[in-house]
């Protein structure tokens, strides 16, 4: 059988049948139309081994002599009784390809299980792989993992992936790839704080611009496993699978199952170039949300609006005229979305009652929520709601009527009994496995939808799912894809409505979720300080216009840390921008400061939620250069610059005190290289009042107040000497090509 060579964005993935099951023997840069044949990869054979060479397949199997993490475990179930771990002997049956996209059959008849892959390498390089494995036989079949995975370069020596806690999330950590296999396992149910939404290996000190980087994401937010695998002759497979309970998973004859898609991207130039090829895939699909046309945007689709929420400003405390002149403000300083938080439905005064009862409280909203809803929309903004669909309370009629609706850990789960798991801000998990459960929440989502001019939905999840259970065996796996059910109908009923996934913060941040959803809640924490580590490396992976940045207050209700508007609003800028404050009570040149922000975000908004974005290595630990670029036409999907690139906007931020007395020059990359351009420090500016505050003006270089031109080759390699900045500021540069 002929090998299949899909090609995309400068990068190749070539498939081998030579030893009669499918392996990948290369994934990286593009090598060109024409390949050599393959005979001449035939590998020496060492002593004290297998007589053949071994392949790493797509599926690798120790039947083939593979001595690391295998690709399908599982056993046949007989009368009720589990038989013996067995070696599958799966060989390719059938392959077809079309250049870009590959689907291949394995089957081994003995042991009765085929194996279908599918493999698409999307337009701008990010290449997409899952596998169904089906029950051929007679009994049923225990599936315990079916994994996904893809081998890496020999030069790849390093690991970069990502962890954090609540309101810390996505901080990244490296290591050197040794031999064995290091895993990242999430058992929240969900996909968790501290989970890796990058797992990236590539060659020695790579970095946002340089280097060889191989990723890769698995698309799910239930239980899973990411790892590494080094074997002993040297080859490393890095990959995915979803993580399953005992006998989670069993096949039925004739069954199948599928695993959640495992996205990969290659890069050349770094991680920027990764990002680059998760943005394309993201920004091509048809329900994706679209900038309008401003300031180099697309030219259609729609502004993402400049959000309003009410937690941080009034928390439980729902009072309609409080609300209303909280709306009012709003849209004075040209807020176009308000978002009522936590504490509308019936019986919430605090966390501990009414989840689970999603209908207006009746005491707080005789009228119900028309009076609010009115007020807002009548002002030009969109009305969004807070609904946590997922959860209830002990304290809620709901419980109270359906106690067997609660998940439980054990076998019985009558109305009279059966062991609750341990309450999380006192609350339980809705069993949505339950056919009753799931259409009763559908019924009163879809209600109030329908019921009220809501054009938003902010969907909570704001616990992990222990001892998850549904008629005693564990169901992560069913009650994940029960929630995305739920999603995807709500979606159908209600296709201009919008959903946020927020899962106490970023708990629930994968591509398996951002398939449903609109936007996700990055962090709890709107601490700027903390946000631009949080912001930075969700970017990674997450486009700006998915991601929600807000202003909080002066002082953060998480940290205490106090910060100047002027951070705060350089920080959220870069993602989906919005703001989480009584902003009743901003007044004089700070609300003006903050009305010119607000305008700055929708001036640039476009390019923001369309733009390449770029990441700049700088030597100084305590500096950060950040931007995006407007996609040129002459962009290839990598990290270089972009020809005919026509404007740009960067964030230089100071994270602490530098171990230098000045920052020097700072190449600014990513720019068209023969274009020349216009540079402008846009905010703070003089007058402002945050100005005096963010440099430290002794002696500020000649070129901050009025400007400078240059062309981006200039600029990408001598660079502009920058201010010195006050520990925790930063300013927005303006590019602009003449």
């Amino acid at each position: 059988m002929r090998p299949l060579h899909l090609r995309s964005a400068g990068s190749s993935l070539v498939i081998s049948f030579s030893s009669g099951e499918a392996e990948v023997i290369h994934w990286g840069s593009d090598l060109g139309s024409t390949l050599p044949d393959l005979a001449i990869l035939s590998e020496a054979i060492p002593n004290s081994t297998i007589d053949a060479t071994v392949p790493a397949g797509i599926l690798p199997q120790g039947s083939s002599a593979w001595r690391g993490r295998p690709g399908l475990r599982g056993h046949r179930i007989s009368d009720g009784v589990p038989g013996l771990d067995f070696s599958l002997r799966l060989r390719v049956v059938g392959a077809t390809a079309d250049g870009t996209t590959a689907a291949i059959t394995q089957s081994d008849p003995e042991a009765g299980i085929t194996v279908a892959s599918h493999l698409t390498l999307h337009a701008g390089g990010l290449l997409e792989l899952r596998h169904t494995a089906t029950n051929d036989g007679a009994t049923p079949f225990q599936l315990d993992e079916l994994a996904t995975m893809l081998p890496v370069a020999p030069d790849a020596v390093e690991i970069l992936d990502l962890t954090g806690r609540w309101c810390r999330e996505r901080h990244p950590q490296r290591r050197t790839i040794q031999q064995g296999t290091w895993v990242r396992t999430g058992r929240h149910g969900r996909t968790g704080h501290d989970s890796s939404l990058l797992l990236a290996a590539g060659t020695p000190g790579f970095g946002n611009r340089h280097g060889k980087v191989w990723a890769t994401h698995l698309a799910w937010s239930g239980n899973h496993e990411q790892f590494v695998d080094n074997v002993a002759d040297g080859r490393t497979m890095i990959g995915g699978s979803e993580l399953l309970g005992p006998a989670e998973v069993v096949l039925a004859p004739g069954a199948s199952y599928t695993t959640p898609s495992l996205f990969a991207a290659y890069s050349d130039r770094g991680l920027d170039g990764i990002s680059e090829a998760f943005y394309s895939w993201f920004r091509a699909r048809p329900h994706h949300v679209l900038p309008a046309a401003e300031s180099g945007g697309p030219a259609a689709g729609k502004p993402r609006p400049v959000v309003l929420n009410t937690w941080e400003a009034v928390y439980f405390d729902h009072k309609l005229d409080t609300l209303v002149e909280l709306a009012e403000s709003a849209a004075e300083l040209g807020v176009e979305r308000f978002v009522l938080d936590d504490g509308w439905f019936r019986g919430r005064r605090d966390d501990s009652a009414g989840l689970g009862d999603w209908y207006v409280d009746e005491t707080l909203w005789p009228e119900g929520l028309t009076p609010l809803i009115d007020a807002v929309t009548s002002r030009g903004l969109e009305f969004g709601l807070w609904v946590e669909p997922e959860m209830v309370n002990l304290d809620s009629d709901i419980a109270r009527a359906h106690p067997d609706w609660i998940v439980r850990p054990s076998a019985a789960s009558p109305k009279d009994g059966g062991r609750l798991a341990l309450e999380w801000r006192n609350q339980h998990i809705l069993d949505l496995v339950n056919p009753e459960a799931w259409q009763y929440i559908f019924d009163r989502i879809d209600a109030l939808l329908r019921e009220n001019n809501i054009s938003y939905l902010k969907w909570d999840q704001n616990r992990d799912l222990l001892e998850h259970g549904h008629q005693g065996r564990p169901s992560v796996h069913q009650q994940t894809l029960a929630a995305y059910r739920l999603f995807d109908e709500l979606k159908k009923a209600h296709p201009g409505v919008e959903i946020e996934s927020c899962s106490s913060g970023g708990a629930r941040v994968d591509l398996g979720i951002l398939e449903r959803t609109d936007r996700i809640w990055a962090s709890d924490c709107n601490d700027a300080l903390e946000r631009q580590t949080i912001q930075r490396w969700t970017g990674m992976v997450v486009p700006p216009e998915l991601v929600g940045g807000h202003v909080g207050p002066t002082t953060s209700h998480t940290t205490a840390r106090t910060h100047d508007l002027s951070f705060r609003a350089i920080t959220a800028l870069f993602g989906h921008f919005g703001m989480e404050w009584d902003v009743r009570e901003i007044a004089g040149a700070e609300r003006e400061e903050l009305k010119r922000f607000i305008g700055l975000y929708k001036e640039h908004r476009g390019l923001i939620h369309s733009g390449r974005m770029v990441r700049a290595d700088l030597a100084d630990p305590s500096l950060m250069l950040h931007g995006v670029v407007a996609a040129g036409a002459g962009a290839t999907g990598t990290a270089g610059p972009a020809s005919g690139t026509t404007a740009a906007l960067f964030a230089l931020v100071s994270t602490g005190t530098s171990f230098a007395e000045q920052p020097g020059r700072i190449t600014i990359p990513g720019l068209d290289p023969d274009r020349s351009y216009r540079v402008e420090a846009v905010f703070p500016a003089p007058g402002d009042a945050d100005y005096a505050r963010t440099f430290v003006h002794t002696s500020p270089p000649a070129w901050l107040d009025g400007g400078a031109e240059a062309n981006g080759r200039f600029l990408a390699e001598v660079g502009l000497p920058m201010p010195v900045l006050n520990p925790e500021h930063a300013v927005v540069l303006r590019f602009t090509a003449l």
